[in-house]
């Protein structure tokens, strides 16, 4: 099945302006079926001369006429001849006869979608007749209201050129809404929109009073204003904010409604967000706690690491001194995991950035005077949770260590590689140096693969308990060492024995 972008591909009458306008039309045009209490559909000619639906959008107010998925489909024989009329007509365009939908009586109308001189397309909007037999003030207000706006398609008037939204407003026809005259008085106010101006405070009947001194007899004088709200209460220009008061929060959107170029009134759809914004506070409060831990933990780990130093220092036995330095190396390593929470609102890291910053620090201490080791990275390990980057950090700067120091050792310059591949929870990374390869480094006492040094306990351990994973001590081709991890990401283990 076609989506909306592919079909549109297929009108080359189309340019990007033209595109753009028909997006930010399906973007907002829920409201108009919303207000309407109808389907509405969007039929644009192809070049090959043929009328499709490219579009549709389903209202939430009453029940859909449409069950099944219209975008892709021709328009019915039946109904060419009404389109094209339509096509060339400078108005609202209404079916002189009813179609049947299923079992319903449908009355098609069809709007001219205009785009400065050019037409791209109609809105047809499918009305079930069953749905107007008993309407009482509210779907009155209502069906008025929307076909005020779907009228302004015809003229280019809607969607809006210059809608200024914040991108927080996410009210609905059924949340609440308000009709405003040309003068900024409310002419029907909607049992939702009443309850959402009682919460904030406002106990005076709203018909027939101004919107803008209803809203601004909330305020304390000293409430910060939103620069918005002005325009929002009085209906003047299509924008969106919201009203604190009374401990209540309530957002609101204007939308313009124009007959030719004359503002006519407008329609201010409302919606109580008080609990929504306590939930969002509460999550900030929450996110900021966690930051401030990480960052807490960093900096007591750093303290550590510092004594450790301080601690070498003093001795004077080289064990031991070495044995404080590589202590302090690993709680260097999960201090700097934890500053990169510190810096996120989530509980995971860009991985990649982290391991970058600890694989250098590793090669810089591990190095001699003037000896130069290059790292290069193939492949990117993407996000990762807290749970997996700490035993995984501590997992590589072991390998890189050992790498520099006993496979460079003697030697003023070398290479060491790190391929990763990642594909969903699985994670597979190669580490590769060019230096004196496993058989030198086992001769020298270091028999890595039988995990009989720290560092190599330490690696094996956490890929075997943490990762459930395994590890291979290769001999790299041309020379040097080769070792090979198969993990999946704890996280990812636990997010699977969810389901």
């Amino acid at each position: 099945m076609a989506d909306f972008d592919e079909i549109l591909e297929t009108q080359s009458d189309f340019d990007a302006g033209d595109r753009e306008w028909l997006h930010l039309l399906v973007a907002d045009w829920q409201v108009v079926a919303d207000l309407s209490f109808a389907d509405l559909l969007l039929v644009i000619q192809r070049d090959d001369g043929k009328y499709v639906i490219a579009e549709q959008c389903r209202p939430s107010t009453v029940m859909t006429l449409r069950s099944d998925d219209a975008v892709g489909k021709e328009v019915p024989d039946d109904v060419v001849s009404e389109i094209k009329t339509a096509m060339a007509s400078n108005s609202v365009f209404h079916s002189t006869t009813l179609r049947k939908v299923d079992k319903a009586t449908v009355c098609n109308v069809y709007a001219p979608v205009r785009c400065g001189n050019k037409v791209l397309g109609l809105v047809v909007r499918e009305t079930n007749m069953s749905t107007r037999e008993s309407n009482g003030r509210y779907e009155s207000e209502s069906i008025n209201a929307g076909k005020q706006l779907y009228s302004m398609i015809t003229q280019g008037q809607f969607p809006y050129h210059d809608a200024m939204m914040s991108q927080r407003h996410n009210a609905r026809v059924s949340d609440g809404f308000i009709v405003l005259n040309a003068d900024g008085i409310v002419r029907y106010a909607a049992p939702n929109a009443i309850s959402c101006f009682r919460r904030l405070g406002t106990l005076a009947q709203m018909e027939g009073h101004y919107l803008s001194e209803i809203g601004t007899q909330l305020l304390h004088p000293s409430d910060p204003v939103p620069e918005t709200l002005p325009l929002v209460l009085s209906g003047k220009a299509a924008v969106d904010c919201e009203l604190a008061a009374n401990n209540s929060i309530v957002s609101m959107r204007s939308l313009p409604l124009y007959d030719t170029n004359k503002r006519v009134g407008a329609i201010v759809l409302c919606r109580d967000v008080t609990e929504l914004r306590r939930r969002e506070q509460e999550l900030q409060t929450k996110d900021a706690t966690i930051s401030e831990i990480h960052h807490r933990v960093k900096n007591n780990l750093q303290t550590v690491s510092a004594l450790l130093r301080l601690q070498a220092r003093k001795t004077k036995n080289e064990e031991v001194k070495q044995e404080l330095k590589e202590a302090q190396r690993r709680v260097q390593t999960i201090a700097t995991v934890h500053e990169g929470l510190s810096q996120t609102v989530d509980e995971i890291v860009d991985y990649d950035a982290v391991i970058s910053n600890l694989l250098k620090m590793s090669v810089d201490l591990a190095t001699m005077k003037d000896q130069h080791i290059h790292i290069r990275y193939v492949g990117k390990f993407g996000m990762m949770p807290a749970q997996d980057a700490t035993p995984l950090s501590l997992v590589l700067t072991e390998l890189i260590t050992n790498a520099v120091e006993h496979g460079f050792e003697g030697r003023m310059e070398g290479n060491i590689t790190i391929s990763v591949g990642r594909s969903g929870n699985n994670l597979n990374v190669v580490v590769e140096d060019d230096g004196s390869g496993l058989a030198t480094e086992e001769n020298n006492g270091m028999a890595r693969s039988s995990g009989s040094g720290l560092g190599t306990q330490i690696i094996n351990t956490f890929v075997t308990n943490d990762f459930g994973g395994t590890v291979r001590w290769e001999d790299r081709r041309g020379g040097g060492t080769r070792v090979v991890l198969d993990m999946k990401l704890r996280a990812a283990q636990d997010d699977d024995d969810e389901y």
